[in-house]
C-alpha cells in the first residue's frame, strides 16, 4: 500500500521521467527549452541534404520547388520571386525544424542517461573462483561478477549467488531500495543501478554494446526509428496525392496560355507547394518520434514505433489482479462476531493476536481496530508468547497474560478450540460460507476455549480504477482481470472492479489460449506481466509490457518495459498509443483542410485579369494576385511552426468512441482548418499591402 501511495505521489500514472530521476543531475527539459531549440535550429540546416528530404516525398517536392524558383529569380529577378524563394526554402527549413526539435527532446533525455550510467570495473569470477577486475563494456554473456555494497552493477544480468538490496533510481526515479535476490522472480538487475547492502554472484545476460540503458539510449535519441506501418501508409498517401498535383499544376501552364493570360514559374510552384498537404508531411516524423517521447517520458521503454502504434488500436486489455486492480495484498475489511460477543470485543482480541504479526494482513487488522473501535495498539509484557504462522497448524497467535490468542483458516480455528474444551459454532460456519461466496477470506478468531468471530479479509480494488475501465470502455477496449483466484473469488473482485471478464485459476496455458482466441477475432490484445511464466503470452500479445523488476525472459519476450514496475501503467500505455493516432488523424484532417482557404486566395489571382468573373471567388478581398500568392505561401510555412508544439505535445486524449473522436476531429481540425487560412492569409495580405511593395 505504501508502494502504490509512493508512485501516486510522483505525478500522473505514477511515474517519475528519466530526466527527474537523476536527482539532481538534470532538469526536466520543456517544449521550448533553449538549448534543445539552439541545436534544432543548426541541424534543421543540416537536413537540407536531398538524402534527408528524399525520405518525406511532400518535403522533397518543396526542396526542388525551392530549387526551380530560385533559379528563376537569378534568371528573372523580381522582389515577388525572391520572396517567394525564401519563404518555400522556410516551408522545408521548419519542417526540418520540427523534426530536430524532437529529436532533440529524445536526445537530451538521453544525454541524462548517459550520465546516470557510471563507467566503472567489474570483479569477473574465474572458474576457479578468483576475481579479475576488467572494464565494465568487456563484459560478455555468460560472465560472472561479484558486487558488493556500495558498488555499481556493471552490466544487465541475473543473480545467482545471494541476497542484496539495491539502489534503482536511476533506472525507476524510485528512491526507496529494492530486493534482489537470487531464483523467483525478483533476480533480474539493470547495468547502473547500486548495491546497497550485501553480497551477491551476477550472470551477466546481455552481449557487449547491447545492454538495457544501451538499448535505452539508442530508442529514446531515436536514431533505429522506423516508420511504422500506418505512417508508412499515410506517407503514400500524401505522395499520391503530391504526385496527383504535379500534372494539374503543370497543366495549367498551356491552359494559361490558350486563355492568353500570363502564368510564371515562380507561381506555378507556389501553387503547387500549397496544394500539397505540406503540413501534415513537415510534422508526420515529429508526431511519431514525440510519441515515443511522451513514453520515455512516463518511464516506459517501447522496443519500436510499431510498439507504440499497436497499443492505440489495441481492442483486448489482458490485466493481473494483484498489482493492478487491487493493491496487492489482502486487508481486513470487517469484524463478524459470534457467540453473543460485540464486534469490538472481536477487534480487540483480533488487533492483540496480530501486534507480533508484520504480515500486511496481520498490520491490516491492527490498523482496522484502531480504525473503527479506536483501540490503541499496546505493550506486551515480557512474557509473552508469539505463535508464527505455519503451514501445519494455518494458524498464528500470542500467549499473553494467561490468554491464549489464535487467528487462521475456520476449520483450523474451529479444531483448535475443540481440542481444548470449546464447542463448534453453526453461526461461525454460516458467517464463513458467506464471506467467502462474497469472494473475501475469513479469517477466524479464538480467546482460549472461547470463539469470538470472524476477521474478513478481502482484496482492495484501488481507487479509481472503476472509472479508468469505464473509460476504456468507452473507446471499446474490453477488459480482462487474470487472476490465480477460484472462478467465485474471481468473480466476485471482478464485478466491484468494473472489468468486462475474467480469468480465473489462470495457467501460462490459459493466458496464450485467451489471447490467441482474441487475436483470431481480429482483435488486438495488449497484457502485462513480470514472470518467466509469463514470457509466453508477452511474446504472443501484440503489446507486451514486461515490468522492470521482472525476469529476464519476460522483458525479452515483451515489446515494451515499464522501468516503475507499476502494472496500471499499461492503461497509459493504451492512452498514448491512441493519442498518438489521434494526432496524426487531427493534424491530417487540419492539413488538408487548409488548402480550402489556399484555392481561393490563389486561382483567382492566376486568371482574374482573363477571366474577370473569377473575382467573385476572392472572397477574402486579397490586395493583388502578388500579394496572394504570397500571402499563402507565407501562411504555408508559418502554420507549421505554430503547430509544433501540438505535433510534440499531441492531441489532448479523452475517452471516448471512435464516432465521436471523428465528429470532434472535424469539427475542431476540419472545421478550423477552413476557417483559420482565411483569417490569417487576410491579415498577411494586409501586411504585404501596407508595404507598398506590390500594386
Amino acid at each position: 500500500m505504501v508502494d502504490v501511495e509512493s508512485r501516486e505521489a510522483r505525478g500522473p500514472g505514477g511515474m517519475t521521467p528519466p530526466s527527474e530521476a537523476a536527482g539532481g543531475v538534470s532538469r526536466r527539459r520543456g517544449l521550448f527549452d533553449r538549448e534543445i531549440l539552439s541545436q534544432a535550429a543548426v541541424e534543421g540546416m543540416k537536413k537540407f541534404h536531398p538524402r534527408v528530404q528524399v525520405k518525406n516525398p511532400v518535403m522533397f517536392v518543396v526542396l526542388i520547388g525551392t530549387v526551380v524558383t530560385l533559379v528563376e529569380s537569378i534568371v528573372h529577378p523580381s522582389l515577388f520571386a525572391w520572396l517567394i524563394t525564401v519563404w518555400l526554402a522556410l516551408t522545408v527549413y521548419f519542417a526540418n525544424f520540427a523534426e530536430a526539435v524532437a529529436e532533440g527532446r529524445g536526445k537530451a533525455q538521453a544525454d541524462t542517461l548517459r550520465r546516470l550510467r557510471v563507467e566503472t570495473e567489474a570483479r569477473r569470477l574465474g572458474e576457479d573462483g578468483s576475481e579479475e577486475r576488467v572494464a565494465a563494456a568487456d563484459l560478455g554473456k555468460g560472465d560472472r561478477v561479484v558486487c558488493e555494497a556500495g558498488d555499481v552493477i556493471p552490466s544487465d544480468g541475473e543473480i545467482t549467488e545471494g541476497v542484496a538490496s539495491v539502489d534503482e533510481s536511476a533506472i525507476t526515479g524510485e528512491s526507496a531500495p529494492v530486493i534482489r535476490e537470487s531464483g523467483g522472480d525478483r533476480s533480474a538487475v539493470t547495468g547502473g543501478t547500486k548495491v546497497l547492502s550485501d553480497r551477491i554472484v551476477i550472470r551477466i545476460t546481455a552481449e557487449r554494446g547491447h545492454t538495457f540503458m544501451d538499448r535505452m539510449i539508442n530508442l529514446v535519441e531515436g536514431a533505429q526509428r522506423q516508420k511504422t506501418p500506418n505512417e508508412i501508409a499515410l506517407t503514400i498517401l500524401l505522395a499520391a496525392l503530391t504526385i496527383i498535383f504535379v500534372p494539374v499544376v503543370v497543366a495549367l501552364q498551356p491552359f494559361a496560355r490558350f486563355a492568353g493570360a500570363t502564368v510564371s514559374v515562380v507561381v506555378l510552384v507556389a501553387l503547387l507547394v500549397c496544394l500539397i498537404p505540406t503540413t501534415i508531411g513537415a510534422l508526420l516524423s515529429a508526431i511519431g518520434i514525440a510519441g515515443m517521447d511522451r513514453l520515455v517520458q512516463r518511464n516506459v521503454l517501447a522496443m519500436s514505433g510499431r510498439a507504440v502504434e499497436a497499443a492505440g488500436d489495441v481492442q483486448t486489455l489482458l490485466l493481473d489482479k494483484t498489482g493492478t486492480i487491487t493493491l496487492g495484498n489482502r486487508m481486513a475489511s470487517a469484524f463478524h462476531a459470534v457467540g453473543g460477543h460485540s464486534e469490538e470485543e472481536l477487534a480487540a482480541a483480533a488487533q492483540l493476536a496480530s501486534l507480533a504479526d508484520e504480515t500486511p494482513e496481520g498490520r491490516s487488522i491492527v490498523v482496522l481496530a484502531k480504525q473503527r473501535f479506536n483501540i490503541r495498539e499496546r505493550e506486551l509484557s515480557a512474557d509473552h508468547l508469539f505463535v508464527p504462522f505455519s503451514a501445519q497448524t494455518r494458524m498464528s497467535g500470542l500467549d499473553v497474560d494467561g490468554r491464549r490468542l489464535r487467528k487462521g483458516a475456520a476449520q483450523a480455528v474451529s479444531r483448535w478450540v475443540t481440542e481444548r474444551g470449546g464447542s463448534p459454532s453453526a453461526e461461525l460456519d454460516s458467517i464463513v460460507e458467506r464471506v467467502a461466496r462474497s469472494g473475501a477470506t475469513p479469517l477466524a478468531v479464538a480467546d482460549g476455549q472461547d470463539l469470538l468471530g470472524v476477521v474478513e479479509l478481502k482484496d482492495v480494488v484501488k481507487q479509481g480504477i472503476q472509472e479508468r475501465f469505464a473509460q476504456m470502455r468507452a473507446i471499446g477496449i474490453r477488459t480482462v482481470m487474470i487472476t490465480g483466484d477460484n472462478p467465485l473469488t474471481a468473480a466476485a473482485i471482478a464485478q466491484e472492479a468494473g472489468v468486462d471478464d475474467y480469468l480465473a485459476e489462470a495457467t501460462p496455458e490459459a493466458k496464450m489460449n485467451l489471447i490467441k482466441a482474441e487475436q483470431e477475432g481480429g482483435k488486438l490484445v495488449a497484457m502485462t506481466g513480470d514472470g518467466t511464466n509469463d514470457a509466453p503470452a508477452l511474446a504472443q500479445a501484440d503489446v507486451g509490457v514486461a515490468m522492470n523488476t521482472g525476469t529476464t525472459a519476460a522483458k525479452e519476450a515483451g515489446n515494451m518495459v515499464d522501468l516503475d514496475s507499476n502494472p496500471t501503467k499499461l492503461i497509459d500505455v493504451v492512452e498514448i498509443g491512441k493519442q498518438l493516432l489521434i494526432t496524426r488523424g487531427a493534424l491530417t484532417t487540419f492539413s488538408i483542410a487548409n488548402d480550402v482557404a489556399k484555392y481561393f486566395a490563389i486561382i483567382p489571382a492566376l486568371f482574374v485579369v482573363t477571366y474577370p468573373q473569377l473575382h467573385a471567388l476572392n472572397v477574402m478581398r486579397l490586395h493583388s494576385p502578388e500579394t496572394a500568392v504570397l500571402s499563402a505561401v507565407i501562411f504555408n510555412a508559418l502554420v507549421i511552426v505554430a503547430l509544433i508544439p501540438l505535433a510534440l505535445r499531441g492531441v489532448r486524449f479523452r475517452p471516448s468512441g471512435a464516432a465521436a473522436i471523428l465528429r470532434r476531429n472535424v469539427f475542431i481540425y476540419g472545421v478550423g482548418g477552413v476557417i483559420v487560412p482565411f483569417i490569417f492569409i487576410k491579415l498577411i495580405d494586409l501586411v504585404l499591402a501596407a508595404t507598398g511593395a506590390f500594386h
